[in-house]
Formats: C-alpha cells, structure tokens, sequence
C-alpha cells in the first residue's frame, strides 16, 4: 500500500512562501470550521480567504465572511439564500447557495482547502478540491471511511495532497517515520472513552442526547460527540488510519486515555513508542495543519504534566461499546460496507438526538444495517452513493422497527 500523504507538497515552495497562503474553508460554522476562522483571525497576514461555506447558520457565516473579507459565502441550505444576501449587504463578499454552490467553493483557487463538512455530505466537495490538486486539510473522516481507496486514487492522480486535522492522525502524521515504514509494528489511537466510560449498560440504556453530548475533555458538535460517547468516532478513526498510513488492516489498536493528553502513539520494532502529546485544543492540529510544513503560534493552554500528575490506560470494553467492533469489522469486509456503517450511524444519531431511539440502539442500528446490505465492491464514485443510500434506507428501517413505525 503506498500512502498518499508523504507527497504533500513541495516543502521549499511551503517553506520560502512569503504572499499570504489562500485558503477555503468547507463547513466554517462548525466546530472545526470554527476553530480554523479564529486561528486565521488571529494571523491575518498570512491568509487571504477564498470562501467559506456553513450549512444554515446564515448569522455566523456572514459574519464570518465580513471579518475574513472572504471573496465568497455559501450557505448550503438555498432557502436561506435571501437571508445570507441581506446579511452580506453592503460588503464587498459575494453570495450563492445549495449543494452544488458549495461544490463550486471547493473548486475555486485556494491552495490550501479546510475539509469540515459533517458527514457524507461532505465528500463532493473534498473532492473538488482534490481534484484540482489543492493541499486538502481532512476534518471530515467520513471521506476516507466511506471512499478511502477511491478518494486516495484522486490524491495521487491529480496530485493533490491530504494533511489529517483530526488530533489523533495529526499526532501519528507528526511521529510516523514515512522513509522507513517498514520499521512501523502499529500505531495507536487514542480515546477519552467519553461521557459513558464508566456507565454500566443498564445506565447508558437511559441516557439522553444531553449527558451523551457532554463530553468531557473536548468542545465538538453533537453528532461528533456522540460517536465519542459511543466509541464509533474510534472506530472510524481506525478505518480512516488505514487510509492515511501505509499499514495493514491489523496494525491499527485503540487505547482508552482518559486525561486526553497523549494524542496518539506509534510503534516501532525496535520497541521504541513515540507519542504527540498536548493540551485537548482543536485548535493545536489544525493549527498544524495551517502553517505546515512549519508550526504557527496557537492559543492553547500549554501542557502541565507536573499540575496532571498522572496518566492513565485502559482496554475499551466492546460489550458496553460494541460500535469499535462494528467499525473493525467493516474494514475487515471492505468494499462497501464503511460506507453503510457510517450511513447507518448517522440515521442512527440523529434519531438518538430526537430522542425517536435510546443510546444502546445506535449500535444495535448499525448492526442491523451490516447484517442486511451484503459488502460490495466500489467501482466508483457512484457506487459509494448507492451504498450510502442503501445503509440509510435500512437503517431507518431499523429505527422504525424500534419505535414500532414500520
């Protein structure tokens, strides 16, 4: 396997530049997109913003645009075209609306391209910006769980380049010795373990959408926070590390941490481990991810080992947690079935958010889903989506069946 990332871009052009890197911003009124925008407010003469795109925050987009003096704002939600331009009026920002505006933000001239779009929703627009060779920032690990070898082809046949936003594949990108990957024996991911750690089954079962959205060391939004507290962010993860390094399927593991400080580790044959460690800021990979191949000031409380005292590792429990199974399973199965995991998981989510099913019956949604939609292989981008219409037509199902609406 030959691992996209290592081309990257050339480091002397990165190093020597001196005009202000442009940059797109795909899901800015999120959490990630959030983050990123306050990271480039802080260092405005070193970004030039092309656009930026939200979902239905018409408010914080338009704001956002105005401070950033971005060239265009989208709004994917084309009702809310008429609010974004009255919100905008008087700037010199250009307005569009709907998915396919927010395709178009990805294939303008940005060299440097923010993927945090939530969701499947968000690989069209990463690959655009793909596909026109942009250094792509990946917050959206769905991309690379439901069309990683297909979107890693894209990478290397338009030579773009993909740098991991996520903490725990910016920390193994920063200590993985791609020269020498023969050296790797596995890297290791690490997780909070969530709100839910030390919930016994029975409690979880009465769980609701607010203690499973609090999580307890990071500041994300609800879905993310969700897949914390049920431990499918990890198994997603594990997929997408797949993808990201040049390892094998069972080289990836998953340690419970729950102080948040080791980010993630690798380890080699020598029996060397190194570790990324650091505060539980978003900001920290992301700013990574901006100033690379250099490193840029961020605003982050500065790691205190002394002031923590101790860090501590425990084993995930997959009965309590069994989506870290489901996950590994689908990438034992390949082809299609991440993509009808991660479908079924979002369905799963958002009827746990409206409280249609309880916490334990995400995972059991999702199961439901892997048992009925047979792994097929993914030709194209086309059969990415009809697997993830396929997963979410049964999950739903498998919701309905659960609130006795079939």
């Amino acid at each position: 396997m030959v691992n996209p990332i290592p081309r990257l871009v050339r480091v002397s052009d990165q190093a020597t530049a001196t005009a202000p890197k442009r940059v797109t911003i795909l899901g800015s009124t999120g959490s990630v997109g959030r983050n990123t925008v306050d990271l480039i407010a802080r260092a405005p003469e070193r970004f030039a913003v092309e656009a930026l795109t939200g979902y239905r925050n018409v408010s914080l987009l338009a704001e956002q645009a105005r401070m950033l003096h971005a060239r265009l704002a989208v709004i994917a939600d084309p009702d809310l075209y008429g609010a974004l331009c009255e919100a905008l009026a008087g700037s010199d920002v250009l307005a569009a609306a709907g998915p396919e505006a927010v395709a178009e933000a990805a294939a303008r001239p940005a060299e440097w391209v923010m993927a945090a779009i939530v969701g499947a929703a968000g690989l069209k627009p990463t690959l655009g910006a793909v596909r026109r060779g942009a250094v792509v920032a990946l917050a959206n690990k769905e991309c690379l769980v439901c069309a990683g070898d297909l979107m890693v082809a894209e990478v290397r046949a338009h030579n773009a380049a993909l740098l991991p936003v996520d903490s725990e594949h910016s920390a193994i990108f920063q200590i993985f010795e791609f020269e020498r990957a023969e050296a790797v024996e596995r890297v290791v991911l690490t997780a909070s373990g969530g709100p839910f750690r030390s919930w016994s089954k029975e409690r979880m079962a009465r769980a609701t959408p607010e203690e499973a959205v609090a999580h307890p060391n990071w500041s994300m939004g609800a879905k993310i926070s969700v897949d914390s507290a049920t431990m499918m962010n990890k198994g997603l993860e594990t997929i997408e590390a797949y993808h990201l390094f040049p390892i094998e399927k069972d080289q990836v593991d998953v340690v419970v941490h729950p102080q948040s400080v080791i980010h993630s580790m690798v380890s080699y044959c020598d029996g060397s481990v190194l570790a990324q460690m650091g505060a539980p800021d978003m900001r920290t990979p992301i700013a990574y991810a901006l100033a690379w191949p250099r490193r840029m000031s961020a605003p982050v409380e500065r790691l205190d080992l002394v002031r923590i005292g101790a860090l501590t590792f425990e084993a995930p429990d997959e009965n309590r947690f069994p989506a870290l199974r489901l996950a590994r399973a689908a990438l034992v199965a390949g082809g299609s079935a991440p993509a009808v995991l991660n479908a079924a998981n979002e369905v799963a989510v958002a009827a746990f958010l409206d409280r249609t099913i309880g916490f334990l019956d995400i995972a059991a949604v999702v199961e439901d889903a892997l048992a009925a939609v047979p792994a097929r292989p993914l030709a194209d981008l086309d059969a990415v989506y009809a697997a993830d219409d396929e997963g979410r037509r049964v999950a739903q199902a498998a919701v309905a069946r659960r609130t006795g609406k079939n």
